[in-house]
């Protein structure tokens, strides 16, 4: 099944990151950042299945080497904090073969960002692990026409009412920088996202594949349903050899209840188009046509003669007109506008109770993965230490014994900032308090759904015994009117 990924990161010198790393181990290259005199080599790398870099054509011809274009980069970059690249990682469907992923993410890289004056450095990765995908590392400074380096930005003069400079008190005038690219802008994420879906799912109808992909949000889609949750490189691995993980049981789970939940909406639907139905015979009947609906009084009194009639007579549905009944007289139902009306508050209570078992599931993968990148956190920190103490020289060596430690602490150290902001307190064992709690709401809503369950198939049963009478009336009406003619 074709699955859609696309992930936007910002590679920052602030955050002690470089691009010519970022390239070396993407690519499973050597290459030697000028900048700083550290050595990357990733030659032991496995699952790099393609690497190439494109470029726009006013860029230098020597870039089609990523060590001289992104050496070059880390040298224009004069900041501490510098933006020195943007990553993007795509998903690619299995569906396609190796060819035809290559030529997908060649289209996409060239009409998105070569195009408008980007440098491009593609790496497509597949370890025959189920998880193909490709990381392109893009450059943040547009070129000039001599194929050197432009401004990422410009100064421009605020001016007042009378189109004069407005001078500060320090003698300076009032500026305001100006972007010389909108690649930074808010919606630019939103349409690199939409156009992956796009050529994404024009390849796979090229091929004769009907899955589709779909860059929106269940959300947005209009889909109530509750998003999986990503197993990560090691989790999927597992699962793919047959070891059940526990993040790969959580899914499982949740695609269990999603099944429940679709289930529940398509007969919820089709109940609330039967009463539509049931409402257009009436106004047909209205109109003087014969219909075959059931008399028009009360609903109760009905079902009771139907039990009184077949009380005696070992009636097979005998049951089921008792059950209806009882739903009938539980719920004050009377008339078919009444059950209707219970219809639809039946649809809207497991609209709520769906969106809050959304709520609780994400809750639960928010407060795990916070439990999870803490628990790695501490765990590798003194490794980190270590790292961090030894002088530039020796570091080298030292991560490459110990990268996947050290790349695990920065994912940590990253995730932690991001959720935990400025505070540094690990509240771990109240994490997981907070974490049993929410899965106790959790079953607790999904018990409720299945209530709905039995709810929407008992309104199902009334249905059926309405149809019945419907179509006894009908045989009641053809035996007259047969007695009419002769």
């Amino acid at each position: 099944m074709a699955i859609y990924h696309l992930c936007i990161k910002i590679v920052s010198r602030g955050k002690g990151k470089s691009a010519v790393a970022a390239s070396a181990y993407r690519s499973g290259e050597k290459i030697k950042n000028e900048y700083d005199g550290i050595v990357h080599d990733f030659t032991r790398k496995g699952g790099i299945a393609h690497t190439e870099i494109l470029l726009p054509q006013n860029a230098p011809e020597e870039f089609s080497n990523r060590s001289v274009l992104w050496n070059s980069v880390e040298k224009i970059e004069k900041s501490k904090n510098s933006q020195l690249a943007r990553e993007i990682e795509i998903a690619l469907p299995k569906e396609l073969d190796r060819e035809k992923q290559i030529n997908l993410v060649r289209e996409y890289v060239k009409e998105n960002f070569v195009k408008v004056g980007m440098c491009a450095d593609i790496a497509l990765h597949d370890k025959n692990d189920g998880n193909p995908h490709a990381h392109i590392l893009l450059t943040m400074r547009p070129l000039n026409e001599d194929k050197t380096w432009g401004a990422k930005s410009k100064k421009e003069y605020i001016l007042d009412e009378n189109g004069e400079k407005v001078k500060l008190k320090n003698g300076n005038y009032k500026t305001r920088k100006i972007n010389t690219t909108d690649w930074n802008e808010q919606g630019k994420a939103e349409q690199w996202r939409k156009a992956w879906a796009d050529i994404t799912n024009k390849y796979l109808e090229e091929n004769s594949i009907q899955e589709k992909v779909d860059h929106r949000s269940y959300q947005r889609q209009g889909i109530e349903q509750i998003p999986t949750i990503h197993l990560g490189v090691s989790a999927s691995q597992m699962e793919k050899k047959g070891i059940a993980t526990d993040r790969g049981n959580i899914n499982r789970e949740i695609k269990h209840q999603n099944m429940i939940l679709r289930e529940i909406s398509r007969r919820i639907k089709a109940l609330l188009n039967w009463i539509r139905r049931i409402g257009k015979e009436e106004k047909s009947e209205n109109q003087n046509t014969k219909s075959t609906l059931p008399p028009k009084g009360n609903l109760q009194s009905i079902f009771e003669n139907l039990i009184r009639k077949n009380a005696d007579n070992n009636n097979t549905d005998l049951e089921k007109y008792i059950e209806s009944y009882q739903l009938l007289k539980e719920k004050n139902i009377t008339s078919l506008s009444e059950l209707k009306e219970n219809i639809v508050t039946l649809r809207d209570k497991n609209y709520k109770t769906t969106r809050a078992l959304k709520d609780t599931e994400k809750k639960i993968d928010e407060k795990t993965q916070l439990i999870d990148q803490s628990e790695k956190y501490l765990k590798y920190k003194d490794i980190y230490k270590a790292y961090a103490k030894l002088k530039k020289i020796k570091q080298e060596d030292f991560y490459n014994e110990h990268t996947a430690k050290l790349i695990l602490f920065e994912s940590a150290r990253k995730h932690l900032k991001e959720h935990l902001g400025e505070s540094k307190t690990l509240n771990i064992s109240k994490w997981k308090s907070e974490l049993t709690t929410l899965k106790k709401d959790k079953k607790s809503l999904y018990s409720k759904i299945l209530e709905i369950r039995e709810e929407v198939e008992q309104a199902e049963k009334v249905k059926t015994c309405i149809e019945q009478l419907q179509e006894q009336e009908k045989q009641l009406s053809q035996v007259k009117r047969n007695e009419l003619d002769l």
